[in-house]
């Protein structure tokens, strides 16, 4: 069995997975599995997929399913996982050549500890410049809400975690919602366990016009429920007053009506939070009728 999952949900992304592909053949070291599920791709993936399974230079499993979101696609991913890190890498990025080699060596370090849930590196732009910014930390271990809130970490990380961590924190699933944040389960893995976090340069990435971030507050709008679980549970999460109110306002921004009250936001600041998620809320939804 390999020690790694290397992780892919596509989406009509036949055009550009090819760079991944390539990034994985080209590593230094070949102890991983790519497991790459289809979330109900209207393109050619399958034949581009089938292309690279004849090839045969690469470990490659692909599985399809209905479109259900890529929270779906990664709780499916986990369950198939054989590896025993699980790394989510997505079709428009790749790797540096000597991410898995560099992985397994640190991994390592922490395999037999059972307070790390996981590792990461650091995501970089094509020409070699972090992504969102920030020092160079050197390695520092702390659970991932302490890492951000605490030690200033700035930036994308990339992070990969234990399967048999993940396997726990499955993301919820609410009917007729295709978007979950994934910071939702990186957060309650949070109030559990550390992570081992290395300024290392593995993953490459470029925020394509058609990818999740270019088309966030959509997709937040879209799934309330996931939504509202998210602001609610950072909200009574352990951070800094500002990040709360934040998080309050997005929380009614995004928020479903008539109000539910499983989200416990009922307290007098996230109450104060109400009129300016309100105001935001109203005047997007006035904006996207102008279109």
């Amino acid at each position: 069995m390999p020690f790694l999952t290397i992780f892919t949900p596509v989406y009509n992304r036949a055009y550009c997975i090819s760079q991944l592909y390539e990034s994985l053949c080209r590593q230094t070291l070949g102890d991983f599995e790519w497991l790459v599920v289809d979330d109900g791709s209207t393109d050619n993936i399958s034949e581009v997929m089938e292309y690279f399974i004849a090839e045969g230079k690469v470990d490659i499993r692909f599985v399809s399913q209905p479109n259900g979101g890529k929270h779906r696609a990664i709780n499916r991913g986990v369950r198939m996982a054989r590896g025993e890190l699980f790394f989510i890498v997505d079709s428009d990025d790749y790797l540096s050549d000597d991410a898995v080699g560099w992985i397994a060596d640190e991994y390592a370090k922490i395999k037999e500890d059972n307070s790390f849930a996981g590792l990461s590196g650091i995501r970089v732009a094509p020409n070699g410049i972090k992504i969102g910014g920030g020092h160079n930390f050197g390695i520092i271990d702390a659970n991932v809400m302490d890492l951000r809130y605490k030690h200033g970490v700035r930036g994308d990380l990339a992070e990969m975690y234990k399967t048999k961590v993940l396997c726990q924190y499955p993301f919820p699933e609410y009917e007729g919602e295709r978007f979950c944040p994934e910071a939702l389960i990186w957060n309650r893995i949070a109030l559990r366990y550390k992570v081992r976090c290395c300024y290392k340069e593995i993953y490459v990435c470029e925020y394509l016009a058609d990818g999740l971030t270019a088309k966030i507050a959509r997709l937040r709008r879209e799934s309330p429920r996931a939504s509202m679980t998210y602001y609610s549970e950072f909200f009574h999460s352990p951070v800094g007053l500002v990040l709360k109110i934040k998080a309050a306002i997005n929380f009614w921004r995004f928020s479903l009506a008539p109000y539910d009250s499983v989200y416990r936001m009922r307290s007098p600041l996230s109450l104060l939070a109400w009129l300016p998620g309100y105001v935001i809320r109203i005047a997007e939804g006035l904006k996207n009728k102008r279109r």
